[in-house]
């Protein structure tokens, strides 16, 4: 590979790493090409974009960002694939699902999801445990309605219960 296309790759790494706030770094060490194609279609249904690329370039891009990105260097090691997403769960859900049942390939070497790294294979469920902003909000939402509801709850159950005492004293009265 050419000098200036290696420029051009970091380039484009350390633009997609400001692009997307969550990353992934897999290892896809051993996989077919069935199985990566596989990967490949998951990850673009679950909007998450998936690039193989070469240790030494990310490592250079990872130097070149904003962000100190130094505890993930130990893990590029192998063949690395990063998965790049808008949500930190995402790739998360989707890599347990796709390994489920089947080898522990592709396997979690690190990420970096809501300013924080988590490195190595056992943060999955780390990981899957984070809440996206949308979970968030929706949490929020529910505890304010509940209340709210337990109140128009007590006021209709108290409006019957009013309402049949009237109606039993009205028929007593005659």
């Amino acid at each position: 590979m050419r000098k200036e296309d290696k420029g051009v790759i970091i380039e484009q790494l350390g633009e997609q790493l400001k692009a997307y706030p969550h990353f992934y770094l897999v290892d896809v060490t051993g996989m077919n090409a069935a199985r990566t194609s596989s990967m490949r279609r998951t990850c673009f249904k679950n909007e998450i974009k998936m690039v193989v690329v070469k240790n030494t370039l990310l490592h250079k891009a990872f130097e070149a960002s904003d962000i100190d990105f130094s505890p993930l260097y130990e893990t590029l090691k192998g063949t690395t694939a990063v998965l790049f997403a808008q949500v930190a769960n995402q790739p998360a859900k989707m890599l347990k699902d796709f390994v489920k049942g089947k080898e522990t390939i592709p396997a979690l070497k690190g990420a970096y999801a809501e300013e924080g790294f988590y490195v190595g294979a056992d943060q999955l469920e780390a990981l899957c445990a984070i809440k996206s902003k949308n979970e968030v909000i929706a949490e929020i939402v529910a505890l304010l309605q509940s209340p709210a509801k337990n109140v128009v709850s007590a006021l209709q159950s108290g409006a019957n219960t009013i309402h049949g005492v009237l109606k039993t004293l009205g028929e007593k009265a005659e």
